[in-house]
């Protein structure tokens, strides 16, 4: 799950790098049929089934990604980053209640506290302006999409939990840009066709690379552990974001966002620690 949160914050320094002049839909394709071509060689080379056991959970976990990540997209075009990123990084809570009635996984009182100090932990890190600022009010609309976009997230990690009994991971990777790329087509088709000039092809490039290295790891976490906890490690990614901010952009966080940090790497640490036999 570390791995898998390392390689798709590179995709995010990628997509940042490359979104300031290409549209969001042609990122989005971009991973798609990186992706896509990268799972189908990979199933070949394994000799493995690309079509799976359980088409029925793969085209839920395709269409529950797709959902997840378009809603995800919408909110952070029509709300401020940092709200947008709060709503969306509420998946790993809504995957653990969701767990809980869809696979029968429990819920330790350590791991819910431990959860809950990482959600804090990442508002205080985005700081959302209807909670730190008397900003503009948000977009109602913007904002309920947003939050469906978090529960299609949550869904789409239970689901990969479910198929890690009875499917190959990189199966369950490859039926993610099977679905998702045919449903982006309309969306970009909307939004216009920018062609990548330079450097361009290699960011859009390196968004494919890292999130099918990134998808491949995660999908592996949650084959082993319980989807509420496995999830709960991918809040690191707020803390690398930042962290690239200073390296790569000169974007220097204030005292509460460190503090959001702080709170989200222990209560990462706590959640994942085995507890002694």
């Amino acid at each position: 799950m570390l791995l898998g949160t390392l390689f798709f914050s590179a995709m995010s320094v990628f997509a940042k790098l490359a979104g300031e002049r290409l549209p969001t839909m042609e990122l989005v394709l971009a991973r798609v049929v990186v992706t896509l071509v990268m799972s189908w060689w990979a199933l070949r080379s394994l000799g493995i089934d690309p079509w799976g056991n359980d088409k029925r959970l793969l085209l839920m976990r395709g269409f529950a990604g797709f959902m997840g990540l378009s809603c995800y997209f919408y909110a952070i075009n029509h709300l401020p980053l940092a709200d947008a990123t709060v709503i969306q990084f509420c998946n790993p809570m809504l995957a653990a209640l969701i767990a809980v009635f869809a696979l029968g996984e429990s819920l330790r009182g350590a791991d819910i506290l431990a959860t809950v100090l990482s959600m804090v932990g990442v508002v205080l890190v985005a700081q959302p302006t209807f909670l730190f600022t008397s900003g503009a009010p948000l977009d109602p609309v913007a904002v309920v999409i947003g939050v469906l976009g978090a529960i299609f997230s949550a869904v789409a990690y239970v689901v990969i939990r479910r198929l890690g009994a009875t499917e190959h991971h990189m199966v369950v990777v490859f039926y993610f840009p099977l679905v998702c790329g045919p449903a982006s087509l309309p969306l970009l088709a909307v939004e216009g066709v920018v062609l990548p000039q330079g450097i361009e092809w290699l960011f859009l490039l390196g968004i494919g690379v890292a999130a099918q290295l990134g998808q491949i790891e995660i999908t592996k976490g949650f084959k082993l552990e319980t989807a509420g906890r496995a999830s709960a490690v991918t809040y690191l990614q707020i803390v690398l974001a930042y962290t690239w901010g200073i390296l790569l952009f000169g974007e220097y966080p204030n005292t509460v966002s460190i503090v959001g940090a702080i709170l989200v790497v222990l209560g990462v640490f706590s959640v994942t620690r085995r507890a002694p036999p």
